[in-house]
Formats: structure tokens, sequence, C-alpha cells
């Protein structure tokens, strides 16, 4: 379906007040209104949930012209750093630890991505011009939020709906804007309009953003055709980073008293969207979602239910930077992945002290994933060949049947939780919790592209044949815990410590993905854009995390001041998925002495459990410089991360961790305006993991301008990024593999400078 043709859902939704008002008028005038619908604890709750940071609208908005990525928008928060992907796809990192270990929630979905790439996160799925809220738990997270992740939660939402007040008849309220942005010819617009009166809301939502491939601040290889293709790119330029990206959503609420109803439609069509640290690019992405939310107010407290579905279509290819006229077919893969949850959790006051919270979750997730053959086997000349190696296999391996990666996948999961918050005085705040889940897996029989290079899938002696013969079942009880403690002295000082132990059972490809016949395949199963191939281990443990951490806050009593906040932490995680060379191969086999022994270049490995220690600080903080006057209010803000992460069972560096970094910027607010002078520091990253020959980058530092002015309904923004237009490597980038020929040593350079204007009419 077409963007064009989606607003037709605006005029469907504008025919509706017709039909609903007729039965709104045979209500009584004295109908009880509803409330907003929050929990009324006056002592017991405080004004933060404990370990959380909040973003606004107000506070996304100076960022939405400059990025179509949602992630993006939580760079700026204390502890996150982002892992390179597509232009709409960055993984966030929450202190070294990343993508699945951290569970995300969009609209109250628990989103999985269906991809061997993780091309479509979870935060994907949601365009940033249409997020209300962020909330970002990060370490020590409440079991009421947490659950099959140990590094944190996150927690995006879209605007809540709208309704008219009292007496006031019908509301008719919408936005609409659009952007562009200098490098990569990056243009988009939204649009978003709501129709309700006292008691029914209709919201329709719509968003587009589409890119060419960026360039780099100055050129990081040579010029010249892509090896094997007929696209020319310049030195500066970064192959397959180009995308488009659309977004819908239709929404209705309906309020009554103290009952909330809301039901949510949403619809993604990403035609494409490359990636230039992943050997492979999306040609696309359809997801279809259905979200029912109930929401009520009672005496005792409040009740939630939610039931969602959604169903992912997604497939991969080669883009035109990838794709050889040798082989126009590329290597076809196909997804589709379909989630199935249900919520149901209760806030419980049971006294001036004590609040409870309950609750159970289920989840239902079905993963396919196969990869169409591209022509018809032909047996080599010479005899059918050895099964062990490279020598053994045809020139023509992507050809004869269907290759099954994951076949009739299944990963279910049931939850249920308690957690207690007590107020002891107005000075202490105490929460204990837990949660137990149980995970069951199993997946179904695979096999390769033909017998001869991958094996009889039938024969137990071969590489499928040996999968399928196996017991694949699994099923993991975990248990959470969860131990907090809030000491507020007086208004200018806040003190929180804690404990955690969180656990995440693997994911399907990291227990079924079985492939070890050729390095091509191994290659496919990749989300951490190092180049290098991996392959599921059947006998993976879930990981388990024990965290202790402390936060100390000082600020002014209204906390808009000032404010200062450091947190230190430790984490030591017990049976990490991490990664080891595959051994045990003969020789030129992807599993071969060569590929053990190897200091550089790509190399193939499988996940393993082995333990990890992460620690480090977070420092974030705000003061004013100036007050009054010519120049307004200026106030300097800050934002200081360090974390450290090593593997003591292999004395190893961790893969991918963010060096010391340093965001800090000087605001400036007069009347309508506000503008921004933003510093961007970044140390060396030179303890690198050995294991995947990760690349080491160097340290720099960026300037960022940025300038927005509001008027009544109207908002404008304009803004350089990398004012100097440096040549960085981005330091969780990744291999860089946008073109062919597809090189070891190179890293994904960062943004050159780019300039953008973006403007937004309310109405």
């Amino acid at each position: 379906m077409k963007f064009a043709r989606k607003p037709i859902a605006v005029a469907v939704a504008l025919s509706l007040p017709s039909l609903w008002q007729g039965a709104v008028a045979q209500e009584s005038s004295a109908t009880p209104v509803m409330s907003e619908v929050v929990v009324k604890a006056s002592k017991i709750q405080d004004k933060e949930p404990f370990g959380a940071s909040r973003l606004d609208a107000a506070s996304t908005a100076p960022y939405r012209a400059a990025t179509s990525d949602t992630a993006s928008l939580l760079d700026r928060l204390p502890g996150v750093s982002l892992y390179g992907a597509g232009g709409v796809s960055s993984l966030p990192v929450i202190r070294g630890l990343a993508d699945d270990r951290i569970r995300i929630k969009v609209d109250g979905m628990d989103l999985i991505s269906s991809c061997a790439n993780h091309m479509n996160p979870p935060l994907s799925y949601i365009d940033p011009t249409n997020v209300g809220s962020v909330m970002l738990f990060a370490g020590i997270t409440p079991v009421s939020v947490g659950g099959d992740s140990i590094a944190g939660t996150i927690l995006v939402n879209s605007a809540a709906p709208e309704f008219a007040k009292a007496g006031e008849g019908t509301l008719l309220r919408g936005q609409a804007g659009a952007f562009y942005r200098s490098n990569g010819n990056g243009r988009g617009a939204n649009l978003s309009a709501t129709l309700a009166n006292e008691m029914l809301s209709v919201n329709y939502s719509g968003s587009t953003a589409q890119a060419d491939n960026y360039t780099a601040g100055g050129s990081f290889k040579p010029a010249g055709p892509s090896l094997g293709t007929s696209e020319w790119l310049a030195g500066d330029e970064v192959g397959s980073s180009q995308y488009k990206s659309e977004n819908q959503s239709l929404g209705f609420a309906l309020r009554y008293a103290e009952h909330l109803l809301e039901l949510k439609f949403g619809y993604q069509h990403i035609p494409y969207q490359g990636f230039p640290n992943e050997r492979m690019d999306m040609t696309l992405n359809d997801s279809h979602q259905v979200n029912l939310r109930y929401l009520g107010q009672y005496n005792w407290g409040s009740l939630e239910a939610r039931a969602y579905h959604n169903n992912t279509r997604h497939k991969m290819n080669f883009l035109e930077d990838k794709l050889t006229l040798a082989n126009p077919a590329g290597m076809p893969m196909d997804t589709e992945g379909k989630t199935t949850g249900a919520v149901l959790k209760a806030d419980i006051l049971a006294s001036d002290r004590d609040l409870f919270r309950v609750g159970g979750e289920y989840q239902k997730y079905r993963l396919d994933d196969w990869w169409p053959a591209i022509g018809p086997y032909v047996p080599p000349m010479g005899g059918m060949g050895g099964m062990g190696g490279m020598a053994g296999m045809s020139m023509n391996m992507m050809n004869g049947s269907t290759f099954w990666n994951i076949n009739d996948g299944k990963r279910d999961r049931f939850d249920v939780f308690g957690e207690w918050e007590a107020r002891w005085s107005g000075q202490w705040l105490s929460q204990l919790g837990v949660r137990s889940s149980t995970v069951w897996m199993d997946t179904g029989d695979v096999q390769g592209y033909n017998p001869v290079d991958y094996g009889n899938p039938a024969n137990p002696n071969s590489i499928p044949g040996a999968f399928n013969a196996a017991d694949r079942s699994r099923t993991d009880h975990n248990l959470d815990l969860t131990a907090l403690l809030r000491f507020t002295p007086d208004a200018q000082q806040t003190y929180e410590a804690g404990f955690a132990r969180k656990t995440r059972s693997p994911n399907l490809y990291e227990r079924y993905a079985w492939s070890t016949n050729n390095t091509m395949t191994m290659t496919m199963i990749n989300w951490f854009g190092d180049g290098n191939g991996y392959v599921g281990n059947l006998d993976l443990k879930p990981e388990v995390a024990n965290t202790v951490s402390a936060t100390a806050r000082w600020h002014d009593a209204a906390r808009e001041q000032w404010s200062f906040n450091i947190t230190p932490y430790y984490t030591y995680v017990q049976d990490y998925v991490d990664a080891r060379r595959c051994s045990g191969g003969a020789m030129m086999s992807p599993c071969d002495r060569n590929n053990v022994t190897a200091t550089t270049g790509f190399v193939n490995l499988q996940f393993v459990n082995q333990s990890a220690r992460l620690y480090g600080a977070d420092v974030s903080g705000y003061f004013p410089v100036l007050q009054g006057g010519a120049l307004g209010n200026v106030k300097m803000t800050g934002v200081v991360s360090y974390v450290r992460g090593r593997n003591p069972d292999t004395d190893d560096n961790l893969y991918h961790i963010m060096p010391l970094n340093a965001k800090l910027a000087l605001v400036q607010q007069s009347g309508p305006w506000t503008n921004t002078l933003e510093g961007v520091f970044v140390d060396a990253k030179t303890k690198v993991s050995s294991v995947r020959n990760e690349l080491e980058t160097s340290g720099y530092g960026l300037m960022n301008l940025r300038s927005s002015y509001q008027w009544k309904q109207v908002r404008l923004d304009v803004g350089v990024e990398n004012v100097f237009n440096r040549l960085y490597d981005s330091p969780l980038g990744g291999a860089y593999l946008g073109q062919r020929p597809m090189v070891y040593g190179t890293a994904v350079p960062g943004m050159g400078r780019s300039l953008y204007a973006g403007a937004n009419l309310q109405f």
C-alpha cells in the first residue's frame, strides 16, 4: 500500500463525528468526564521512578529535523550510545550492553527484530516526529518494567489521546511538518490530525523520510566504481547508506468516567534501506500492528490490560552499491516474524505507605527465515565432491532448493511479577521486586540450498542432518530480583542505591543458526556490523547479570536552575553470550586452523557462554551561566560517560564498548529563540575485541549548531551538524562493507557536515 493512499484514512476519520455525536447527545449532560488516568498515591509516588531518565516532546523537538532515526533521540541521555546501522535502524546501547539485552517497548508493545542482521529493531517502527515521550531505565530496572533483558528498559510512546474539554464541543487539532538535510539529500514530511469530543478521540499520523548515500568529512577510501557493479562512488561517499521509510497509524480512544480504551492500527513500509556495515541491505520491510489497551482507575488503584499483534514481512538482498553485474539476482533472503502479546497489571494502594504492583505477561513469537535459490542446481563436473571443505563445493551453491535458516522458529515467554514500593517517611523510599519468567524455544528441520554443498538434511552425519536429529526444544526458567533504596534528606539532594539480578534467554538466531558449511552463509548471521560470520549454539544458557549501582543528585529545590548527577555502577554477567572462533574444520573450511589463528581479517565465530564484567560511571548536569540581560538566559549542559567491559574467561575486551565520551553544550534562550552550541568529544578506542579482530578508532571532537524559533503555532529549526566537516571513524560504526570489494580494515566513518532545516505548523 502506497503512502499517498494512506491519508484516505483521514477522510474516513472525519466522517465519524456524525455517527458518534448522535450517540453522545443521548447521554446526560451530567455524565462524568474522565480525569487524567494516573494513580493518585500522594506521598507514595515520587517525581521520578527509580533509575529513570525522561524525555518529553519538548525535549526531542530540537532534534527531529536533524534525524529520522528514533534511537538517536536517546543518544544524549547518560549511559546511552548507538551501534551504527541503517539510516532509521540504529541499535541503542546502555552501559556497554546492546540490542536484545535491552527491553524496548513501543506504545506498550514488546517488539522483536525479525532479521538475521537485526535490520528492523523495535525503535525503527516509530518515526521521531511521532514520539511523545521516552523513558529510560538503565542498569537497575524495576521488575514491573523489566523482563528478558539485562541492560535496562526503554519505553517509547506516541502522544496520549486528546479529548475535548467539557462543554467545548468538537476538537479538531493537528500538525504538519517537513525537513531537509544537505548531507545525503535527506527530506521528509509528517502529518497528524485529531478529531475528538469529550468521549471519543480519533487520530491519524503519517510520516515519510528518505535520503541518498551520505558523505564523510573527507575521503576515507579510493574513489572509483564498486567492484563488479556499475556504481561509481566518490572517496568520501559512504556506500549503501541510503534509505526510505514510511509510517502510518490510525488510533481510536474512548473514555468514560475513570476508564480509557484505546485501539491503534499501525503500518510501516520501508522499500529500501542500505547498511554500510553489513554484507546485505534491506529491500523491503512491511509491518502491520494492532494494539488494544484498557486503563482504568479505581478506589484501590489502577488496572491496565493490553493485547497486541505485529506481523513483519522482511526481505534482504544487495542494493546497487553491492549488487554485481555477474549475479543480478544477488542473494535474496526472506523473513516473516509474528509477535502476539498480552499484558495485565495493577497498581494497588494498600495504605498511605505501601504501593504494590503485580502483573503477568505473555508473548508468542514465530519466525521463518528462508533464502530462495537463484537457479536450478547443476552437479559439478567430476562427481559430487567432498562434503567437508570448500574444495568439495560446487560453483553454484546458491542454486537448488530453498535454504532454511530458521524454520518455524518458536519463542514463547510467560512472566509474572510482584513489586512492593514503600515510603517509610518523607525521606526514605524503598522498592523490592521479583519476576519469574519461563521461556520456551523450538524450531523445525532445516536444509541447505542443495545436498552436495550443504549436506543431506536427512543424513545425521551431515551438518543440517545433525541439527535436524538433535533435540532442539529448550525451556528456561528465569528469575529477576530488584532491591532499591532512595534517601532524600532535603529538597536539594537525592541519593539512590540498589542491586538487581536480571536474566535474558538467547534469541532464536543465537541458538538455532546452524550452517558452518561455508563462509558465505555464516556471514549472513551478523547484527554486530563487524563483517564476521556467526553460527548458533543449541547448548546456550540464559545470561544472568548482577548489577550494583548508586546515584547521587544535587539540584535546586525546583530542579529547574541547576543539577549535578553521578552514577557509578558495576555488572557481572554469568553465561554472557559472547563468541569464540569456530574450529575443527578441514583445510579451507570456514572453521579451519587459519580461522582460529588469524589476527587480521574477517573470521567465523560461534556463540558461546562465557562471562563479562562491566563497570563505569555516568555524569550529567546543567547550571546557569547568564540570567536575563541582552542575551537572555544561558546555561551549560553536559553528559560524560565511561564504561569498561572485559571477558575474564578469555582476558579479552568486550566488543563495541564506547570509549570515554562527553557532550557539552551552551544553550541560550531569548524570547522565542533557542540557540545551542554543542561539542561532542570522544576518546580513542584502543581496547578492542581480539576474537572479532575489531578495528581501533581515533579520538575526535565535533561541533554542532542548532537554532529554533517558536512563534504561536509555528516552529522553525535550523542547524549544522559537524560544523568543521571533521573526518572521523564512528567507534560503534563497525566495519565498512558498503561497496565491493568488502575488504577488512576500514571503519565506517561518521557523517560529514550537514545543514538542516525543518518547519512545523500546529493547527
